[in-house]
Formats: C-alpha cells, structure tokens, sequence
C-alpha cells in the first residue's frame, strides 16, 4: 500500500498522514473500574470488534505494561501515579501513529485520571466507567484477590483500604452490575465507533 496525497519532500509524516494511511482516527480509550468489574473483559472484546471492521487498536492492560515498560514500578502511591503518567506517554506515541489505543487499568482516583487526559489531550481521551459495586466484584473475584484482601493478606486494596473515586463525568458508564459483557462490548463500540470513523 501507498500513502497517497503526501508531499514527496515532507521530511516528516504527521498524525493526519498516518490516519489518511488507516483510514480511522487515533482515539485513546480509557476503561477504568474496580478490580474484578470487567474492564479487560471489555477492552479485548472491544479491540475484536473494531478489528472486525477493519480499525487497527492496541489493548494495554496490567499484563502487558506491569510486565514490561513499569516492571520496575511497586504499588506506593508515587508508583502508581508513575505507572499512569508513563501509561498516558505511551498512548500519545500511539496516537500520535493514529492508532486505536484501548486501556484497562483500574486508575482509582479522579486526580490520577485527569493527569492521563491532561498528558494525552482532551479531544482524544474517552473515558469509559466500568460500574460495578465492591459486593459484585467480591462475588466475582476472579483472581483470588478479594478474599486475599478481606482476609488481610492484601494491603491497601482498592475499594477496601484504599480509595477509588467514581469518575466525575466519564464519556460512557458500562454498568456490569446489570449488562451482560456482550451488552457492554455492545454499548461501547456504538458510542468509540463515531469517534473513531474517518
């Protein structure tokens, strides 16, 4: 394939060249929730729907940013302020190449939030609130964590000893208290796709 419409002297390639290239604009998609409230549940089942219709995402999620880029990051406040600011700088390289990228981290405060919107600009941040109470996660609890964290064996546990503000106006609420995962997949591609459309 061709990057038609660019100046042949153009030393440098632009995000608007790159999303002409894509035929999609590069939108940063930020799922955040409690642990165990579906978000990298829905952000696969997103990234499969978009792909399907021929958009190109990225998925960055716990298991491949703490493994990785913030292997060196522990869970002390000043940590997981770090781990969003670089999480946030990432997304701006894949916007930046007109990418779909699409976050699963559970980002607990409003003021942790607003840095990652702030770094990667407001235009382009959709913030999408995976609503499910403490009492459905701890039902779920897929991992083992909240029986750990009730039983004290997991210290400053989201939702339990440490906060988690409910975003004060995400772009969309997926309430997995009441919808099924395929319902939120649903609900989320009608509202990304008119954003991400060329």
């Amino acid at each position: 394939m061709h990057m038609n419409n660019i100046h042949p002297t153009n030393i440098y390639l632009n995000r608007e060249d790159k999303e002409q290239y894509l035929k999609q604009n590069g939108k940063v998609i930020w799922i955040t929730g409690l642990s165990g409230s579906g978000k990298s549940t829905l952000a696969h089942g997103l990234e499969r729907k978009l792909a399907q219709r021929g958009y190109l995402t990225q998925v960055l999620d716990g298991d491949n940013i703490r493994t990785g880029i913030n292997n060196n990051l522990g869970f002390t406040e000043e940590d997981r302020n770090e781990n969003i600011r670089r999480i946030a700088e990432i997304n701006k390289l894949f916007l930046n190449c007109g990418v779909i990228t699409i976050n699963a981290f559970i980002s607990p405060t409003n003021d942790v939030r607003a840095m990652a919107r702030e770094i990667i600009g407001t235009d382009d941040f959709i913030e999408i609130f995976v609503d499910a109470s403490f009492e459905t996660c701890t039902e779920r609890d897929p991992k083992g964590l909240y029986k750990k964290a009730l039983a004290g064996e997991i210290k400053n546990f989201t939702g339990l000893d440490a906060p988690f503000d409910r975003p004060d106006n995400p772009e969309l609420v997926v309430d997995t208290n009441k919808l099924s995962i395929e319902e939120g997949v649903e609900l989320a591609y009608e509202y990304v796709r008119a954003a991400v459309r060329w």
